[in-house]
């Protein structure tokens, strides 16, 4: 074969790379990077299949969630205990009364995590409409808004986390929320009315303290665009502002906004552990992991095995949530060569 003959083979060989890279889309570039990403994968598989065991909790949990086990009359029951009379198992044993942990780690699992991505979306939401506000329309706006948000900001916020939490535990009815909103979480995360306005009061709580870093990372990216070609020219064409916001300014600023939102969720899920942990979260009978690791701390002595069997996912859980926010900061920067 002549060198020509190898010459125009690579330029066409060349070529179709390049058509086929032109056909890529954006996002599937982000999906394809984020891809190379070996132990975000695999952290993203894991919280999918916690969450998918979490909504399956009534089909898959042997027992019921507050049941106490009177057949064995056994607290702490070892491993792969089984119940002589009907034959259910205890996976993982059983609590100081007699519950069934593994029942009560998957139903935990779901009021934690659902308490975790209702804050973080919510959290998300408020800040990227605060900051697009104040970057976009500037002056008086954003003076305030922003004078708000350092006041938000300097605000100590586990002392005042846990004020709250001590003042409305006495009675949820202070914090006054739509039924249907109650309904809706009690069904989710199959809850009774009472406990559902408990766990609404802390997902509060929380939200209240949650938007300001999403607020001042949105600002800044609002603030780098208002300017721009295509926003000025959608100002020329006559839209007005809010439309130019939603459909220019905010899908502009997505991509830090993708990595600060999956950073929220571990922050909002070791917030609500953390107050559960404490006393002053969601509380007994309500099974969360951060209640559950309270009762493995109060009994290490006589269940060595308990706070081990509690921790785990709670490590899991931590862990996969920051290498998810390290994938996509990776695929989601131009910078990065994956």
């Amino acid at each position: 074969m002549t060198t020509a003959a190898i010459g125009a083979g690579a330029d066409k060989s060349q070529a179709e790379g390049l058509r086929t890279l032109k056909s890529e889309g954006q996002w599937e570039v982000v999906f394809r990077r984020f891809r190379k990403h070996k132990l975000a994968v695999v952290s993203l598989v894991l919280l999918a299949l916690i969450f998918l065991l979490s909504l399956m909790a009534p089909l898959i949990s042997p027992f019921q969630r507050d049941e106490i086990d009177t057949a064995t009359a056994s607290r702490f029951a070892p491993f792969f205990t089984v119940q002589p009379t009907t034959g259910r198992m205890h996976v993982l044993g059983t609590d100081h009364l007699g519950r069934d942990v593994f029942t009560r780690l998957v139903y935990g699992a779901r009021v934690t995590l659902t308490i975790a991505v209702v804050v973080s979306v919510s959290s998300t939401l408020i800040g990227m409409t605060v900051g697009a506000l104040a970057g976009y329309y500037r002056g008086i706006l954003d003076t305030f808004l922003m004078r708000f948000l350092d006041f938000m900001a300097s605000i100590p916020d586990l002392p005042i986390l846990l004020i709250l939490s001590s003042i409305l535990l006495t009675d949820p009815r202070l914090l006054p929320l739509p039924d249907f909103i109650i309904s809706f979480f009690k069904t989710v995360m199959l809850l009774q009315e009472r406990e559902a306005r408990q766990t609404l009061m802390i997902m509060v709580v929380l939200i209240v303290f949650g938007w300001t870093g999403v607020a001042r990372l949105t600002r800044g990216m609002v603030l780098s665009l208002r300017e721009r070609d295509f926003v000025e020219a959608s100002r020329a064409l006559g839209q007005n502002s809010l439309a130019v916001i939603a459909r220019h300014v905010i899908p502009n600023s997505l991509a830090p906004i993708i990595v600060a939102f999956t950073q929220s969720l571990a922050v909002a899920f070791a917030a609500e552990t953390v107050l559960s942990f404490l006393g002053f979260g969601v509380q007994e009978p309500i099974p969360t992991w951060g209640n559950m690791m309270k009762l493995a701390q109060t009994y290490i002595f006589e269940q060595k095995s308990f706070p081990l069997v509690v921790g785990m996912p709670i490590l899991i859980c931590s862990l996969a949530f920051n290498f998810i926010g390290d994938g996509l900061r990776d695929a989601l920067d131009p910078r990065m060569k994956m």
